[in-house]
């Protein structure tokens, strides 16, 4: 796991900038970097590409990057890991390598296969690849989406990185507020590909492949999840398929435990991270390292859990029981790591954990994925529910519409189910519905109405019927790469910590996406395929509880700890200096918050997460209005 940044730009650029853009991201690679930039053919170009390297593979210097073929015409500079690289080695005998690291594989895939290289690779990974005959730059994102990658475009240039501060750190990039996507962040907690927080910058979306050659922008998908769902189902009986499936999940494991590091594992007490780990456990000669993070509040602590069934499968377990203090002391270094704001909460206990984990080791596996891809948020269960009640919904969603009716009922206090099933019509938005006073409550803060969409319009390119399923699919695409897997790698990063995903190998991928559904959720069970193959490994009366999952009090610090710096952030000066959102209903909206606790239902209690994306946008701001920690 590393950094990469670069550009192909016609601008007046020059090594010592590249430089700088490079070196805002010591901690994604501390051991080594490489900077070099390149003419083209047409001489008002030139091609920069930068690389922080934390050392992995082959620790040697031959792993240094920028890397370039043997005959001169590639140039690669790449953060990831591909697992399958020396199974790829095989199939390329006539290359000469020099190294032992996937790296060199890459480039010598390309001067196989072409572009079409990446099918045949396995693993996370963003890669920026230069052909120099053809004055080409290539930039790819893994399947999945694990590995981030940004890209900026100005009067005909690119510019790209892993985190935006290289850019912002370059002298041609301009810090305009991307403001269409303020309320989808607010609503979302984060900001989906491919948008960004600043205008004409963009992620690459997971699955995709950007081409640039002198100014000229092409795009395309490489790797679909609709297309994989839509296309293929097995037909093994369940036996079969948790047999195969326990075969694909052990050897994810093995291919992520090969590192010339230390290796660890993440153990929430849960059933993805403990499958990981006990299969680590499994295949490993010793005992592996476990990492855990505890909560003095019984009621949100799976530390002792975890550490039940660390001593069952005989790893080698540390856990660290962290304070408020701790968490809050965190907060404000959140603008620092997570370049534009970025609001799910648990952010704060995956850095601990990470910081925890650095002590021992450079890689960590994680159990990331195995919620999305087999059914295991609560949201999923709700929507089997909500489409039993879909004739109940279309009749409840008309006779809301009628004025007499809408005034005197209360939306919020209709039960989730029915709102859910009433609220839109729309097969589009169908599984994302059931929040409309959120949506209305935005309508209101937000000062201009020329905004995006707070919903993805996306649900129809998902041939699925089930709603539970097609939001399952939606989260795939959106909330695990944008949210999920964001936040692991700035945590891990922020310490030089490189995590690996077992559930996130492509073969485990599309093997799920094949799987009927009551092998997923069946009679209320969630994850019953991986909770059946996981107590092949772990007795179920260690594992079977309620799920949790980290808990952050932020309703708590918000009215308390944190309630001046939230005041502040409504004062009508700041507020008007800014003309994003509507002075009046935002002081309001937050007063309503803060005055009322959890009294009553319209006391503003459900609208916790809600205020603390406000405040992380406007801490995010703060930090790049003022240039202040790395928004120099």
């Amino acid at each position: 796991m590393c950094g990469i940044c670069g550009f192909y730009s016609k601008q007046k650029e020059s090594l010592q900038n590249l430089i700088i853009m490079n070196n805002t991201m010591v901690h994604r690679g501390p051991n080594d970097h490489g900077e070099i930039v390149m003419g083209c053919r047409r001489n008002e170009y030139s091609v920069g590409m930068a690389h922080r390297r934390l050392s992995i593979q082959d620790l040697s210097e031959l792993g240094h990057q920028p890397m370039c073929s043997n005959n001169g015409r590639v140039t690669v500079v790449f953060n990831g890991e591909i697992y399958n690289f020396n199974d790829l080695k095989m199939k390329m005998k006539d290359y000469s390598f020099k190294s032992n690291c996937d790296t060199e594989v890459i480039i010598a895939a390309y001067l196989k296969w072409g572009i079409g290289f990446v099918d045949y690779l396995q693993g996370m990974f963003a890669i920026a690849l230069f052909d120099k005959e053809e004055d080409i730059l290539y930039l790819i994102r893994d399947r999945m989406g694990k590995k981030p990658l940004y890209y900026y475009l100005a009067a005909g240039s690119l510019y790209f990185s892993s985190e935006l501060k290289p850019l912002m750190k370059n002298p041609h990039f301009h810090k305009q507020i991307n403001e269409k996507v303020v309320g989808k962040f607010l609503y979302q907690q984060y900001i989906n590909a491919p948008d960004t927080i600043f205008q004409d910058t963009y992620k690459l979306s997971p699955g995709e492949i950007l081409k640039f050659q002198y100014g000229g922008t092409e795009k395309w998908t490489y790797w679909d999840i609709a297309e994989i769902h839509n296309h293929k189902r097995i037909s093994s009986s369940y036996e079969e398929a948790k047999e195969e499936l326990g075969n694909l999940m052990r050897d994810a494991v093995k291919a992520r435990m090969v590192a010339d590091v230390p290796v660890g594992g993440f153990l929430s007490g849960g059933y993805d991270s403990a499958l990981v780990c006990a299969i680590a456990q499994s295949v490993s000669d010793s005992p592996i390292k476990t990492y855990s993070i505890g909560f003095y509040d019984e009621k949100l602590n799976e530390a002792p859990f975890a550490k039940q069934i660390a001593q069952y499968l005989g790893t080698n377990h540390t856990e660290h029981y962290i304070s408020e203090k701790e968490m809050l002391n965190l907060v404000k270094s959140i603008p620092q790591y997570y370049d534009e704001p970025f609001a799910d909460s648990s952010q704060i206990c995956t850095m601990l954990v990470s910081k925890l984990a650095k002590e021992n080791v450079t890689v960590v596996l994680t159990g990331d994925g195995g919620d999305e891809l087999f059914g295991g948020y609560t949201i999923y269960e709700k929507l089997v529910s909500a489409q039993r009640k879909r004739i109940e919904g279309v009749a409840l969603h008309y006779l809301l519409r009628l004025p007499l009716i809408r005034t005197k009922v209360d939306f919020c206090k209709i039960p989730f189910v029915y709102r859910v099933a009433s609220e839109s019509l729309d097969s589009r938005i169908k599984t994302q519905t059931g929040s409309r006073q959120y949506l209305e409550a935005l309508d209101r803060i937000l000062l201009s109405k020329e905004h995006d969409t707070y919903l993805e319009y996306v649900e129809g390119r998902y041939n699925e019927n089930n709603w539970a399923y097609r939001r399952m699919l939606f989260d795939m695409d959106s909330y695990l790469p944008g949210d999920i897997l964001c936040k692991v790698d700035r945590a891990s990063m922020k310490y030089s910590l490189e995590a690996r995903c077992p559930f996130l190998e492509k073969n485990v991928v599309e093997f799920s996406l094949r799987l009927p559904f009551e092998y997923k959720i069946a009679d209320g069970e969630s994850k019953k395929i991986i909770k059946d193959i996981t107590h092949k490994y772990i007795p179920k009366k260690l594992l079977y509880r309620p799920k949790q999952g980290f808990s952050v009090p932020i309703e708590q610090w918000l009215r308390n700890e944190l309630k001046e710096e939230l005041l502040s952030y409504t004062d009508a000066a700041f507020l008007a200096t800014q003309q994003i959102f509507n002075i009046h209903e935002t002081q309001k909206f937050v007063n309503l918050f803060l005055r009322h606790g959890n009294a009553g239902e319209n006391s503003g209690k459900n609208y916790g997460k809600f205020v603390w994306s406000y405040f992380i946008f406007q801490q995010w701001y703060q930090a790049w209005k003022s240039n202040s920690g790395c928004y120099i």
